[in-house]
């Protein structure tokens, strides 16, 4: 097992500010916590306003040379990234379990997860690319280029500390843009660790500028006012992406959204049935169920309901609940006491109109942040955990009669990121992906996420792509040249 001090001690603690990790302006700091231990891990420099702006400042000041470097060096850069990443895997992968929880096994499938986005942003740096054409009218040359769109903010989420960074981090890399990255307070040491693995692949100073502290707005707000910045992508909750997004409007900022969800597990009467109760467990339990992604209501056929929730909680109940250190632990702690009150009171709400506990249902030791993995039945529509986010280990089941009603029920919310569909029908795929208002569907399969497919939600999930080819447009804008011949 990896020397938990030892790599504690490798990881910055200061705020990376042109290729320098610096004190904080005021000289304040906070602390980071093992969910499962309760205890404190590491201190680290909180950032304000003043600490934002340096960070802007060295960004704005590498932004024309680095957009002039060629995208061949961008692209070696990343590779290089991708290599170390892969080479420090057990380092950050004990990192990643220490501050958010998630059993090492799973902190292991984020470090590949997250590579990739290293990886395919390095072989897509070098494809940027315009067209050429000519004018119908007078047949003169008509000529598109992408460049960088400049300066970025890029915040991130604590659910996936490496694979939210590098997902932001790669692409804005490849376009050539430079970026001030605010990680989350929770969980910022993976981050810490991926921008010095940035630095020791050879990113020149100030490409990369990463400020976390105790206050995001004292962060967010001086830096989206300044009009040096140029694009702000963020990760997070719809009520924090809807305030952000009336901040940009001021600079009228490019802005990519990845926001929340409340992703429907659609099981219909010829599904496997088996194959969904794997599929659920993926959708739902991976990274404890705190993912934007995942399986938030689950609707079952009527004819197959009491079939799926027997598996599917018997699968559950073979979890192990514990420190995601130790062997064997296949559930670990939610993030902090906050999110654990609320799964709590979410489970109450529902329990008290009428729903029934298969499984679960309780919290876990309070050694940690632990809840019990739950699985809920004859759960009504007028339950909270129809209509919101869980965030948690915690699986509620309904039902359906038709194929009209599964899809009005999938609808019935005011997000569209994730959705997954189980049937043995080819032809229902698409039907239902037609009616599904969903940026996201798996089809027979609970976990989807790729770095080379686009990511990206509708409605209050959010605007944009991130991986993909789609991803690295987001950090270009489009100039359009007009020849006229002589």
């Amino acid at each position: 097992m990896t020397d938990i001090q030892a790599l504690l001690a490798k990881v910055p603690t200061g705020l990376l500010i042109d290729g320098e990790w610096v004190a904080a302006t005021s000289g304040e700091t906070y602390t980071v916590e093992n969910p499962a231990t309760r205890e404190t891990i590491a201190e680290l420099q909180s950032a304000g306003s003043e600490d934002a702006m340096r960070a802007l400042d060295a960004a704005c000041a590498a932004q024309k040379s680095w957009a002039a470097t060629p995208a061949r060096e961008r692209s070696e850069i990343l590779r290089r990234a991708f290599e170390l990443v892969q080479e420090r895997k057990e380092e950050f992968a004990t990192l990643m379990t220490l501050e958010m929880g998630k059993p090492l096994a799973e902190a292991r499938g984020e470090v590949a997860y997250g590579g990739e986005f290293l990886r395919w942003f390095a072989e897509e740096a070098v494809r940027i690319g315009g067209r050429f054409g000519t004018s119908p009218e007078t047949g003169f040359p008509m000529i598109t280029r992408r460049k960088p769109v400049g300066p970025c903010l890029l915040i991130t989420p604590w659910n996936f500390p490496l694979a939210m960074a590098t997902r932001k981090v790669a692409p804005a890399v490849a376009a050539g843009c430079t970026m001030v990255l605010k990680s989350a307070r929770l969980t910022p040491l993976t981050a810490q660790y991926f921008a010095q693995t940035m630095l020791d692949a050879g990113l020149p100073a100030g490409v990369l500028n990463v400020v976390s502290g105790t206050s995001a707005s004292a962060i967010s707000n001086p830096l989206m006012a300044d009009p040096r910045l140029r694009k702000v992508s963020f990760t997070g909750s719809t009520p924090v992406g809807q305030k952000l997004l009336e901040a940009a409007a001021g600079q009228v900022l490019r802005t990519s959204m990845e926001l929340g969800g409340n992703a429907p597990f659609i099981v219909f009467e010829d599904a496997d049935i088996d194959k969904a109760v794997k599929g659920a467990m993926g959708a739902k339990m991976r990274n404890i169920g705190e993912a934007c992604t995942a399986a938030n209501r689950f609707l079952v056929h009527s004819s197959v309901a009491a079939e799926f929730a027997e598996k599917f909680a018997a699968a559950i109940g073979e979890l192990k609940l514990g420190n995601g250190l130790d062997d064997g632990v296949t559930c670990g702690p939610l993030v902090e006491e906050a999110a654990v009150e609320n799964v709590s009171a979410l489970v109450d709400d529902a329990v008290s109109r009428g729903a029934r506990v298969l499984v679960g249902g309780r919290r876990g030791p309070d050694t940690g942040h632990f809840y019990e993995p739950t699985v809920l039945v004859d759960v009504p529509r007028e339950a909270r955990v129809f209509k919101e986010e869980i965030f948690g280990p915690v699986a509620p089941i309904f039902t359906f009669e038709t194929e009209e009603e599964a899809l009005e029920l999938a609808n019935d919310t005011e997000f569209g990121l994730a959705s997954y569909v189980f049937t043995e029908e080819p032809a229902r795929m698409y039907r239902v992906s037609d009616g599904l208002e969903f940026g996201l569907m798996g089809f027979n399969s609970g976990v989807i996420s790729n770095a080379a497919a686009p990511f990206g939600g509708v409605k209050h999930s959010g605007m944009g792509r991130e991986g993909g080819f789609e991803g690295i447009e987001e950090y270009t804008s489009l100039q359009y040249i007009g020849v006229e011949q002589p």
